[in-house]
Protein backbone atom coordinates (compact mmCIF):
# COMPACT_ATOMS: atom_id res chain seq x y z
CA UNK A 1 0.00 0.00 0.00
CA UNK A 2 2.93 2.53 0.71
CA UNK A 3 4.45 1.89 -2.19
CA UNK A 4 1.25 2.25 -3.84
CA UNK A 5 0.43 5.15 -2.35
CA UNK A 6 3.85 6.23 -3.00
CA UNK A 7 3.68 5.69 -6.82
CA UNK A 8 -0.16 7.67 -7.02
CA UNK A 9 1.84 10.49 -4.79
CA UNK A 10 4.65 10.64 -7.80
CA UNK A 11 2.29 10.34 -10.37
CA UNK A 12 -0.07 13.15 -9.11
CA UNK A 13 3.55 15.68 -8.90
CA UNK A 14 4.30 14.76 -12.29
CA UNK A 15 1.01 16.13 -13.58
CA UNK A 16 1.59 18.91 -11.81
CA UNK A 17 5.17 19.78 -13.06
CA UNK A 18 4.20 19.43 -16.38
CA UNK A 19 0.67 21.42 -15.69
CA UNK A 20 3.19 24.01 -14.53
CA UNK A 21 5.64 24.09 -17.45
CA UNK A 22 2.81 24.58 -20.00
CA UNK A 23 1.69 27.56 -17.99
CA UNK A 24 5.28 28.93 -18.09
CA UNK A 25 5.11 28.42 -21.83
CA UNK A 26 1.99 29.71 -22.30
CA UNK A 27 3.11 32.88 -20.24
CA UNK A 28 6.38 33.50 -22.40
CA UNK A 29 4.48 33.00 -25.39
CA UNK A 30 1.56 35.64 -24.46
CA UNK A 31 4.95 38.03 -23.56
CA UNK A 32 7.02 36.94 -27.04
CA UNK A 33 3.11 38.47 -28.46
CA UNK A 34 2.40 41.26 -26.10
CA UNK A 35 6.09 42.50 -26.97
CA UNK A 36 5.74 41.81 -30.76
CA UNK A 37 2.64 43.67 -30.94
CA UNK A 38 3.86 46.62 -28.87
CA UNK A 39 6.71 46.91 -31.63
CA UNK A 40 4.63 46.86 -33.75
CA UNK A 41 2.12 49.67 -32.89
CA UNK A 42 5.39 51.82 -31.90
CA UNK A 43 6.59 51.33 -35.08
CA UNK A 44 3.59 52.87 -36.53
CA UNK A 45 3.30 55.60 -33.83
CA UNK A 46 7.04 55.95 -35.37
CA UNK A 47 5.99 56.09 -38.53
CA UNK A 48 3.07 58.74 -38.07
CA UNK A 49 5.40 61.14 -36.32
CA UNK A 50 8.17 61.05 -38.74
CA UNK A 51 7.84 63.54 -41.90
CA UNK A 52 5.58 62.54 -44.67
CA UNK A 53 7.44 60.92 -47.63
CA UNK A 54 5.91 62.72 -51.09
CA UNK A 55 6.42 60.97 -54.04
CA UNK A 56 7.96 62.84 -57.28
CA UNK A 57 5.02 63.71 -58.82
CA UNK A 58 3.35 64.90 -55.30
CA UNK A 59 6.54 67.18 -54.62
CA UNK A 60 6.05 68.81 -58.28
CA UNK A 61 2.52 69.26 -57.33
CA UNK A 62 3.10 70.88 -54.14
CA UNK A 63 5.55 72.68 -55.57
CA UNK A 64 3.95 74.08 -58.46
CA UNK A 65 0.73 75.14 -55.86
CA UNK A 66 3.71 76.54 -53.86
CA UNK A 67 4.00 78.96 -56.85
CA UNK A 68 1.11 79.21 -57.90
CA UNK A 69 -0.20 81.39 -54.97
CA UNK A 70 2.76 83.31 -54.49
CA UNK A 71 1.14 86.49 -56.17
CA UNK A 72 -1.35 86.38 -53.03
CA UNK A 73 0.96 85.54 -50.39
CA UNK A 74 3.76 87.87 -50.61
CA UNK A 75 4.13 91.45 -50.10
CA UNK A 76 3.50 94.02 -53.36
CA UNK A 77 7.11 95.36 -52.20
CA UNK A 78 9.11 92.25 -52.32
CA UNK A 79 7.05 91.17 -55.93
CA UNK A 80 8.04 94.81 -57.29
CA UNK A 81 10.91 95.48 -55.12
CA UNK A 82 12.25 99.65 -54.73
CA UNK A 83 14.94 98.95 -57.24
CA UNK A 84 16.51 97.07 -59.70
CA UNK A 85 19.87 96.78 -61.23
CA UNK A 86 20.31 96.03 -64.68
CA UNK A 87 23.76 96.79 -67.39
CA UNK A 88 24.15 98.15 -70.20
CA UNK A 89 26.35 96.50 -72.47
CA UNK A 90 29.80 97.23 -73.35
CA UNK A 91 28.98 97.07 -76.98
CA UNK A 92 26.89 99.81 -77.30
CA UNK A 93 28.78 101.78 -74.76
CA UNK A 94 31.98 101.30 -76.88
CA UNK A 95 33.62 100.20 -73.81
CA UNK A 96 35.42 97.70 -72.31
CA UNK A 97 33.02 97.24 -69.44
CA UNK A 98 29.37 97.11 -69.63
CA UNK A 99 27.61 99.59 -67.08
CA UNK A 100 25.74 98.81 -63.78
CA UNK A 101 22.24 100.45 -63.47
CA UNK A 102 19.61 100.46 -61.44
CA UNK A 103 15.34 101.03 -62.30
CA UNK A 104 13.40 102.95 -59.48
CA UNK A 105 10.24 101.77 -59.18
CA UNK A 106 7.58 105.41 -59.05
CA UNK A 107 4.73 103.37 -57.65
CA UNK A 108 2.55 99.86 -57.30
CA UNK A 109 -0.74 100.41 -59.28
CA UNK A 110 -4.18 98.56 -57.58
CA UNK A 111 -4.42 94.94 -58.61
CA UNK A 112 -6.60 94.53 -61.36
CA UNK A 113 -9.11 91.40 -61.27
CA UNK A 114 -10.63 92.10 -64.74
CA UNK A 115 -7.77 91.60 -67.08
CA UNK A 116 -8.92 92.92 -69.89
CA UNK A 117 -8.67 96.64 -68.38
CA UNK A 118 -5.01 95.82 -67.75
CA UNK A 119 -4.05 95.09 -71.48
CA UNK A 120 -3.66 96.77 -74.71
CA UNK A 121 -6.27 95.86 -76.53
CA UNK A 122 -9.73 93.74 -76.59
CA UNK A 123 -8.64 90.93 -78.37
CA UNK A 124 -5.76 90.12 -75.93
CA UNK A 125 -8.08 90.91 -72.71
CA UNK A 126 -10.34 88.22 -74.31
CA UNK A 127 -6.93 85.61 -74.69
CA UNK A 128 -6.45 86.42 -71.16
CA UNK A 129 -10.03 85.95 -70.19
CA UNK A 130 -10.59 82.37 -72.14
CA UNK A 131 -7.21 80.96 -70.23
CA UNK A 132 -8.44 81.74 -67.34
CA UNK A 133 -6.51 84.99 -66.26
CA UNK A 134 -7.25 85.84 -62.55
CA UNK A 135 -5.34 89.19 -62.13
CA UNK A 136 -3.08 91.70 -63.11
CA UNK A 137 -0.57 93.11 -61.21
CA UNK A 138 1.52 96.14 -62.26
CA UNK A 139 4.29 98.58 -61.25
CA UNK A 140 5.89 101.71 -63.01
CA UNK A 141 10.11 102.16 -63.11
CA UNK A 142 12.43 105.07 -64.17
CA UNK A 143 15.76 104.88 -65.05
CA UNK A 144 17.88 106.80 -62.55
CA UNK A 145 18.22 109.74 -64.68
CA UNK A 146 14.09 109.62 -64.93
CA UNK A 147 14.91 109.67 -69.11
CA UNK A 148 13.03 106.20 -69.38
CA UNK A 149 9.91 105.26 -68.24
CA UNK A 150 8.57 101.54 -67.88
CA UNK A 151 5.68 99.17 -66.28
CA UNK A 152 5.70 95.63 -65.94
CA UNK A 153 2.90 93.83 -66.04
CA UNK A 154 1.91 90.28 -64.05
CA UNK A 155 -0.82 88.14 -65.83
CA UNK A 156 -1.75 85.40 -63.45
CA UNK A 157 -2.75 81.99 -65.02
CA UNK A 158 -4.29 78.95 -63.21
CA UNK A 159 -1.11 76.71 -64.84
CA UNK A 160 1.81 76.93 -66.88
CA UNK A 161 -0.15 75.39 -69.77
CA UNK A 162 -2.76 77.86 -69.50
CA UNK A 163 0.22 80.98 -69.47
CA UNK A 164 2.09 79.50 -72.38
CA UNK A 165 -1.15 79.32 -74.19
CA UNK A 166 -1.75 83.26 -73.37
CA UNK A 167 1.66 84.16 -74.04
CA UNK A 168 1.48 82.79 -77.70
CA UNK A 169 -1.66 84.38 -78.59
CA UNK A 170 -0.61 87.72 -77.02
CA UNK A 171 2.51 87.79 -79.64
CA UNK A 172 0.26 86.81 -82.59
CA UNK A 173 0.38 89.42 -85.23
CA UNK A 174 -3.64 89.97 -85.04
CA UNK A 175 -3.31 91.55 -82.03
CA UNK A 176 -0.56 93.34 -82.95
CA UNK A 177 -0.97 97.41 -82.74
CA UNK A 178 -1.79 98.99 -86.17
CA UNK A 179 1.50 100.28 -87.76
CA UNK A 180 1.95 103.95 -87.14
CA UNK A 181 2.05 107.14 -89.36
CA UNK A 182 6.19 107.22 -88.91
CA UNK A 183 6.55 103.12 -90.20
CA UNK A 184 7.57 102.14 -86.76
CA UNK A 185 7.65 98.52 -86.84
CA UNK A 186 4.57 96.73 -85.19
CA UNK A 187 3.91 96.26 -81.23
CA UNK A 188 2.85 92.90 -79.98
CA UNK A 189 -0.48 93.47 -77.59
CA UNK A 190 0.70 93.21 -73.80
CA UNK A 191 0.67 95.52 -70.53
CA UNK A 192 -1.45 98.81 -70.34
CA UNK A 193 0.52 101.06 -68.60
CA UNK A 194 0.38 102.86 -65.66
CA UNK A 195 -1.82 106.09 -65.95
CA UNK A 196 -1.09 108.93 -63.25
CA UNK A 197 -2.45 111.82 -61.97
CA UNK A 198 -1.32 115.57 -60.96
CA UNK A 199 2.49 116.42 -61.60
CA UNK A 200 3.03 112.39 -61.85
CA UNK A 201 0.89 112.50 -65.41
CA UNK A 202 3.24 114.80 -67.07
CA UNK A 203 6.36 112.91 -65.90
CA UNK A 204 4.89 109.36 -66.23
CA UNK A 205 2.44 109.08 -68.85
CA UNK A 206 3.93 107.95 -71.77
CA UNK A 207 3.92 105.92 -75.29
CA UNK A 208 5.16 102.30 -75.85
CA UNK A 209 7.59 102.00 -77.94
CA UNK A 210 9.32 98.50 -76.85
CA UNK A 211 6.67 96.07 -75.54
CA UNK A 212 7.32 92.41 -74.83
CA UNK A 213 6.09 89.29 -72.97
CA UNK A 214 7.26 85.59 -71.62
CA UNK A 215 5.90 82.98 -68.89
CA UNK A 216 7.53 81.99 -65.82
CA UNK A 217 5.35 79.21 -64.56
CA UNK A 218 1.63 80.25 -64.01
CA UNK A 219 2.64 83.61 -64.93
CA UNK A 220 2.75 85.94 -68.02
CA UNK A 221 5.13 88.75 -67.86
CA UNK A 222 4.90 91.72 -69.79
CA UNK A 223 6.84 95.29 -70.30
CA UNK A 224 6.36 98.13 -71.81
CA UNK A 225 8.86 101.14 -72.27
CA UNK A 226 9.32 104.59 -73.74
CA UNK A 227 10.30 108.10 -72.75
CA UNK A 228 9.25 110.22 -70.18
CA UNK A 229 8.85 112.90 -72.14
CA UNK A 230 5.41 112.00 -73.39
CA UNK A 231 7.39 111.39 -77.32
CA UNK A 232 5.18 110.01 -79.69
CA UNK A 233 6.17 106.49 -80.28
CA UNK A 234 9.25 106.50 -82.94
CA UNK A 235 11.27 103.79 -84.37
CA UNK A 236 13.35 103.57 -81.51
CA UNK A 237 15.28 101.03 -82.84
CA UNK A 238 17.20 103.57 -84.91
CA UNK A 239 18.99 104.89 -81.84
CA UNK A 240 20.94 101.92 -80.63
CA UNK A 241 21.78 103.50 -77.43
CA UNK A 242 18.01 104.78 -76.37
CA UNK A 243 16.74 100.94 -77.57
CA UNK A 244 19.64 99.29 -75.92
CA UNK A 245 19.25 101.03 -72.70
CA UNK A 246 15.59 101.28 -72.67
CA UNK A 247 15.13 96.99 -73.57
CA UNK A 248 17.85 96.45 -70.99
CA UNK A 249 15.58 98.13 -68.57
CA UNK A 250 12.62 96.82 -68.96
CA UNK A 251 14.14 93.28 -69.20
CA UNK A 252 15.96 93.72 -66.21
CA UNK A 253 13.07 94.47 -64.02
CA UNK A 254 10.58 91.87 -65.69
CA UNK A 255 12.75 88.99 -65.08
CA UNK A 256 13.40 90.51 -61.73
CA UNK A 257 9.56 90.49 -61.10
CA UNK A 258 9.65 86.75 -62.84
CA UNK A 259 12.69 85.06 -61.12
CA UNK A 260 10.70 85.80 -57.74
CA UNK A 261 6.91 85.04 -58.48
CA UNK A 262 8.63 81.57 -60.36
CA UNK A 263 11.57 80.83 -58.25
CA UNK A 264 11.95 77.10 -57.15
CA UNK A 265 10.60 76.57 -53.77
CA UNK A 266 12.57 74.45 -51.08
CA UNK A 267 11.28 70.72 -51.04
CA UNK A 268 8.21 70.11 -49.65
CA UNK A 269 8.01 68.70 -46.04
CA UNK A 270 5.82 67.66 -43.33
CA UNK A 271 4.34 69.78 -41.40
CA UNK A 272 4.11 72.63 -43.87
CA UNK A 273 2.86 71.07 -46.93
CA UNK A 274 -0.81 70.44 -48.28
CA UNK A 275 -1.64 66.80 -47.36
CA UNK A 276 0.19 66.35 -44.32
Amino acid sequence: MHGDGMYADGADMGRRDHGGRGRRAAAILALILGLVGLAVSMTGVAIQLLPRQFSAVQQRQIEAWEVMRRWQTMPAGQIFPASVSYQLSAQVLQDAAPLDLDALRVSIAPQESDCAKAVTSAAAGAVLRRNGCEAVLRATYVDATRSYVMTVGVAVLPTEAAAASAAGSLSQARLAAVRDAVGAGRLSAGVLVVRFRGVAARLYDYDRQISASFTAGPYVVMYAAGYSDSRPRVPVIQDAYSDDEMSSMAQGVAYSVANTLAASPAPPHCPGAPGC
